[in-house]
């Protein structure tokens, strides 16, 4: 194959024929370590895919991303190398990154047209370091770029592989500075991180990243029993999940606790596992497996409550979806939404160990039916009042006004 090769999207989309496309007024070249088919990469994945779907019609978006899934072996069928049109605003470029000929296309690709803005969704993901590289290299070029480091600057995430990441940062500034690089924080809470890490930064703030539409909630079904918890997300430290299960070993009421998601780190999940089998005999716990993305939000309704002891969030697409589905969530600090999750029938737990979360938990567990399935009927309802008050315009638009 000697040129990119357009592909039908993965759901169906034929692509448009050249002469039927409109005129790009803003060209923009997107980067993320993974996206759609895949589902491991969670939130940011979702993030890209509401932007992509919200573009205003005089942009046109090109996203480079990994060939395969999150930590899978092998590529997506049919997919790898291929340039894939979603609609006549933006199309997926599926890379191998040890695929040199993937490179070479892409390079070509990327300077057959003037680039107004390099989007790059990572700090340090292989897909912004070598782009900057590029940029800086004067391989490709581009009138502007703008970083989203999606909670990367968080302290929580910091903490983990600090000395690594921190000199990493102080190499890699200089640079980021030297090309005029700008950064898109999704609150203010990251922009605050940004800035404590970066205090040159120019940051944007936009957190119009949600695609879950204001539709009715699921109706409520709260069974007599046991208080009945979940966990979605990766099962690294930066979810913190161990924390959660140290709680569940010490309550005192009868309790059911299923995890579902991808086991990132095999060492932590053993530290998880040694866990659960010190769980006392009015506990239980088991691990569910992973969950496609059509799956998240049913699987939600089924439960009383979402243990999400995050270290940090930028954004936190899972809360947001936990609480359309009528799940109201027991989570740490370390997040946007705190008001959100108290206002919506949850528990904001600070600081966030397991003796503190084992008496919410407890507390939670004496509700009789009635104030459980109340709880879950104030979380859908209060999501989609929320929701309707999201009104800043796609990330995309803000970033060509911001970024001149």
């Amino acid at each position: 194959m000697n040129e990119l090769t357009e592909a039908r999207h993965p759901e169906g989309v034929e692509a448009p024929p050249a002469s039927a496309r409109p005129a790009a007024g803003y060209r923009v070249v997107a980067t993320a370590g993974v996206f759609e088919p895949g589902f491991r990469g969670g939130g940011p994945i979702r993030s890209l895919r509401f932007i992509l779907d919200t573009l205003p019609d005089d942009l046109d978006v090109t996203l480079v991303t990994r060939d395969r899934d999150l930590r899978a072996s092998v590529p997506y069928p049919g997919l790898s190398g291929r340039l894939v049109r979603r609609d006549d605003r933006s199309a997926v470029f599926y890379l191998d990154p040890f695929a040199p000929r993937h490179w070479a296309r892409l390079v070509r690709q990327i300077r057959s047209q003037p680039v107004d803005l390099l989007y790059l969704n990572s700090l340090w993901s292989l897909f912004s370091v070598l782009p900057i590289l590029a940029v800086a290299l004067r391989l490709v070029s581009v009138r502007a770029i703008l970083l989203a480091p999606r909670g990367e600057l968080s302290p929580g995430a910091l903490a983990i592989k600090t000395y690594k990441k921190r000199l990493f940062l102080a190499m890699w500034a200089p640079l980021l500075r030297r090309l005029g690089v700008r950064w898109q924080a999704c609150s203010w809470l990251e922009e605050n991180q940004i800035r404590a890490n970066v205090p040159w930064a120019q940051v944007m703030v936009n957190g119009n990243e949600c695609p879950i539409p204001d539709r009715p909630a699921p109706p409520v079904v709260v069974p007599d029993g046991p208080l009945r918890l979940v966990f979605v997300g990766r099962i690294s430290p930066m979810k913190n999940l161990t924390t959660a299960l140290e709680a569940m070993t010490v309550v005192t009421r009868p309790m059911e606790f299923d995890i579902f998601g991808p086991r990132e780190d095999e060492q932590y999940w053993a530290r998880c596992r040694s866990l659960v089998t010190a769980m006392p005999e009015h506990v239980r716990v088991r691990y569910r497996g992973e969950l496609a993305a059509d799956e998240v939000m049913p699987t939600f309704s089924r439960y009383d409550a979402f243990l999400f002891p995050t270290l940090g969030e930028n954004y936190g697409h899972v809360i947001l979806e936990s609480l359309a589905s009528g799940c109201p969530v027991v989570c740490s600090d370390a997040t946007p939404f705190s008001a959100l999750i108290a206002d919506a029938g949850g528990v904001v737990v600070h600081p966030v160990t397991a003796a503190r979360l084992s008496a919410v938990l407890d507390r939670l567990a004496d509700r009789p039916v009635g104030e459980r399935a109340a709880a879950k009927q104030t979380a859908g309802r209060r999501y989609r009042q929320w929701r309707r008050e999201v009104r800043e315009p796609n990330v995309l638009d803000h970033a060509r006004r911001f970024c001149g």
